[in-house]
């Protein structure tokens, strides 16, 4: 059980993980609305939005307007836990210790009471318009821990100052507030069409830390709706023709 500025907290899962949080009493930690899995007796929820223009920030920012809240009433210790909404794994982030972080939208998972929520807004004009995931960035601050969720698997990469990496725009999860972000052409025109990485990637100059994600949701949306489509047609006949059209369809499981 690890333990970090009031807070104890076991992530558990390998691909589908979730964040189990141990509470003292008194104790409460907030969290993005439909993320809980389970709570212990004793355990309350609150709704607030923590002042108006908080709550819109937040919705700006890809959240909810309200923010719940999981409070431990009982006199002993009780647990909550949150999941993540699709595979992947589940970072914590210590707020105290690094400053500022800023994420994709909807990256939030859930956090230790009173880290704030809100939105930032890219510096460029051109990351803006071109940066896959829009301007807005979730701005995450405060003085304990911070859970964000990543699509596949996370990577950790430290930058040095001056040091720069090109990654897809979908990829980046998370950065510290030190990172210079910004969004750049991929090049000529048939790399731009027919290179099949989209027209822009982001350009990363540290000094900091920044978290990749191996499988960003909107790829595998993608994955799926077009496989759906392939599939509508498919002939349910497991005869001759059932098994010809499987074959010629690529569904084929030897």
């Amino acid at each position: 059980m690890a333990k970090a500025h009031e807070i104890d907290y076991r992530i558990v899962g390998d691909d589908m993980q979730s964040v189990i949080v141990t509470l003292d009493p008194g104790e409460a930690v907030q969290a993005e609305a439909g993320a809980m899995l389970f709570m212990e007796e004793g355990i309350d929820i609150n709704t607030e939005m923590g002042g108006f223009m908080k709550g819109i920030k937040r919705v700006i920012a890809g959240e909810s307007f309200f923010i719940t809240t999981f409070i431990n009433r009982a006199g002993v210790k009780r647990r909550v836990s949150f999941a993540a909404p699709y595979p992947g794994k589940i970072l914590a982030v210590d707020l105290k210790s690094i400053g500022t972080i800023l994420c994709q939208r909807d990256a939030y998972l859930c956090s230790a009471y009173g880290i704030d929520i809100s939105v930032a807004f890219t510096k460029r004009l051109g990351a803006g318009f071109f940066g896959g995931e829009g301007f807005i960035l979730q701005k995450l601050s405060g003085d304990g821990i911070a859970f964000i969720h990543a699509g596949g698997t996370l990577i950790k990469k430290v930058l040095k100052s001056n040091e720069t990496l090109k990654v897809d725009t979908g990829c980046l999860v998370a950065f510290e507030e030190s990172v210079d972000y910004d969004i750049e052409f991929v090049g000529g025109l048939k790399t731009a069409f027919f290179g099949g990485e989209g027209l822009f990637f982001t350009t990363l100059k540290g000094p900091g830390t920044i978290y990749l994600q191996t499988l960003p949701f909107s790829r595998f949306a993608d994955r799926v709706i077009a496989a759906t489509y392939k599939n509508r047609g498919e002939v349910r006949n497991r005869g001759f023709l059932g098994g010809l059209d499987g074959f010629l369809g690529g569904d084929n499981r030897f």
